[in-house]
């Protein structure tokens, strides 16, 4: 072969995670994409990695994650929760519009977050801009900007703020996706009925119940199909891409696909919180995994791990929503800031008690982690698989380093999340982010903050 072939980073032995197989095998990094694969004889490397005993997989893509910039940089920012990401095994991750101040449901607002984002980043982003009442004309300036797609809210958001992001009426919603369908983006929706999940609090108000158990109950499951089914309706008279964020129950994950079946084009998430955690576990862990959609039963969980063996969900994102921790310490619970800091351990949580726990092969780990996500949001050229041509992007794990997690592991800004205590059963030993060793568990952060933004690009 005519040139250098010296590589910048040869990573050898380790069982490597591909779209079908894990073969052991070594990964040749040159410019910061994956030059070589192969099993012997790749060329020496400026630095060589030796991953014997280790995974190596896609790293995640965390297509669901709220970093609160611009304006609430005191509840996360792109550095501290960019850190958690890349700690995480994340390589490249899609920032939601609410809780900035101002959201992003405008091209200028857009400007202000890619302005707090440039340069504080450990890892690649990608930018939603929002779907709200009353902006509809910036629909299309958002897609020519290059924001990834849209996000909308079927019931309160409850952000901060006069100009807060607001839920769509029925109106917004089937107009906005009339508009969305001409771009050729995604809609991600939060699923659960307004109607129902507000009279229902009301109610548990006016009578003094605000226990965990309460809010459980005000929140049911019966509330996520009914918005699941309403939101299917309009993408089929509309042609609008659809994506259903945490999905929190297995008869919803069952209604996509059998909407898929009939040719919507729609695509499932669900979250590890809702995998993993319980609402019987809400009495010990408390507002820390407090969530909306609530956590469901030990039974429902099942149902949902059941869904997820049948390969039925596309794509599993943290939502990690992150805010002080005295926002966590309302007076009752109904009060509490609802939603899970859990971004630095989806991809470990994911491993252990899908892979290692149920025997759920690796490449499908990965296809939910990684593959999907890419292929979904346009970035498939470049991201999700190990292949020659692809950013080098690439999560060691070893499945043999089980571990406690403690507050003092954490990255993210706040140090609450409802992991503390629990076993993890695997641990990021390095992250990779375009040939960038930008993690080290051994070590910590490096690499500077060189994430870069990205954009859709249809598959």
């Amino acid at each position: 072969m005519e040139g250098d072939n010296t590589m910048n980073i040869v990573i050898r032995n380790g069982s490597v995670v591909l779209r079908d197989e894990v073969r052991v095998m070594d990964i040749g990094i040159k410019d910061g994409v994956i030059a070589q694969l192969g099993q012997a004889g790749l060329p020496e490397g400026e630095r060589e990695i030796d991953a014997a005993g280790l995974v190596v997989m896609p790293g995640m893509i965390d297509a669901h994650v709220h970093l609160n910039e611009p304006g609430l940089g005191d509840w996360e920012g792109f550095e501290t929760g960019s850190a958690a990401l890349a700690a995480g095994g994340v390589t490249a991750y899609l920032d939601m519009p609410l809780n900035g101040v101002p959201p992003t449901v405008t091209e200028a607002a857009l400007r202000q977050k890619l302005a707090a984002a440039q340069g504080r980043s450990h890892v690649d982003y990608a930018l939603w801009g929002g779907l709200v009442p009353g902006k509809l004309e910036h629909l299309v300036p958002l897609h020519e900007a290059g924001v990834i797609g849209y996000k909308a809210f079927m019931s309160e958001p409850g952000g901060p703020g006069e100009d807060a992001f607001a839920r769509v009426d029925d109106y917004t919603l089937l107009e906005g996706m009339k508009i969305i369908a001409g771009t050729g983006k995604v809609l991600a929706l939060h699923a659960e009925s307004e109607p129902i999940v507000s009279k229902l609090a009301e109610a548990a108000m006016r009578e003094g119940r605000a226990s965990a158990a309460d809010f459980v109950a005000s929140r049911p499951i019966v509330a996520e199909l009914e918005a699941i089914h309403r939101a299917l309706f309009y993408a089929e008279q509309t042609g609008c891409a659809l994506h259903i964020v945490h999905v929190s129950s297995a008869a919803g994950i069952r209604l996509i696909a059998e909407a898929r079946r009939r040719g919507v084009d729609v695509t499932a998430e669900t979250c590890p919180h809702y995998l993993v955690l319980t609402e019987e576990m809400l009495a010990s862990k408390g507002a820390a995994a407090k969530c909306a959609p609530p956590l469901r039963s030990e039974a429902e969980q099942e149902k949902l791990w059941e869904t997820v063996r049948e390969g039925l969900v596309h794509v599993i994102a943290s939502d990690h929503s992150p805010c002080p921790e005295e926002m966590k310490d309302a007076e009752h619970f109904a009060g509490a800031w609802g939603g899970i800091a859990g971004a630095q351990s989806s991809l470990t949580l994911l491993v252990g008690e899908g892979h290692m726990k149920r025997g759920i092969p690796l490449t499908e780990i990965s296809r939910m982690l990684s593959y999907e996500p890419a292929k979904r949001f346009g970035l498939l050229n470049r991201k999700g698989e190990i292949r020659i041509g692809a950013d080098a992007d690439l999560a060691l794990v070893d499945l043999a380093a089980a571990h406690e997690l403690k507050r003092e592991h954490l990255y993210h800004k706040h140090k609450h999340s409802p992991y503390i205590g629990e076993t993890m059963l695997c641990a990021v030993q390095a992250t990779l982010s375009r040939g960038r060793v930008v993690y080290e568990r051994a070590s910590g952060h490096a690499g500077g903050m060189a994430g870069e933004w990205l954009k859709y690009r249809k598959a």
